[in-house]
């Protein structure tokens, strides 16, 4: 019986544990996300304030506009698109925070395919 009432407080106890969200922590600031493509790791920077997001990427700078769904989820969409591929918006949901950075996840809005990635924050404005 004892078993089975530390089972229970266990199951309890981490099935009532929410990762940190402090979301409204990242709205601005100077950010690096580094991804792997092709085999090879890549880092590009980006500076968001609460409605615009600069990104700086292997010489490229596009800008996006943000609007923010919630406290954690937000879309970011292309202002000056060079092609069909980047008019799609893109849904990002902050699943976990620290205090030098998140991890989110990220998809094309309508698409259920999605990935996960982790942002460290460079300078918070």
């Amino acid at each position: 019986m004892k078993k089975m009432a530390a089972l229970f407080s266990l199951v309890l106890f981490t099935s009532c544990f929410q990762p940190e969200r402090n979301c409204q922590d990242f709205r601005t600031g100077t950010y690096e996300f580094e991804s792997f493509i092709n085999g090879e790791l890549v880092t590009s920077q980006f500076i968001r304030n609460d409605s615009i997001e600069v990104e700086k990427f292997m010489g490229n700078t596009d800008t996006a506009s943000v609007r923010w769904i919630n406290d954690c989820e937000y879309i970011l969409k292309n202002m000056n698109p060079q092609g069909m591929a980047e008019e799609k918006p893109i849904h990002i949901k902050i699943l976990t925070t620290t205090n030098d950075g998140y991890t989110f996840e990220y998809g094309l809005v309508g698409n259920p395919k999605k990935a996960k990635g982790k942002v460290r924050r460079v300078v918070k404005d």
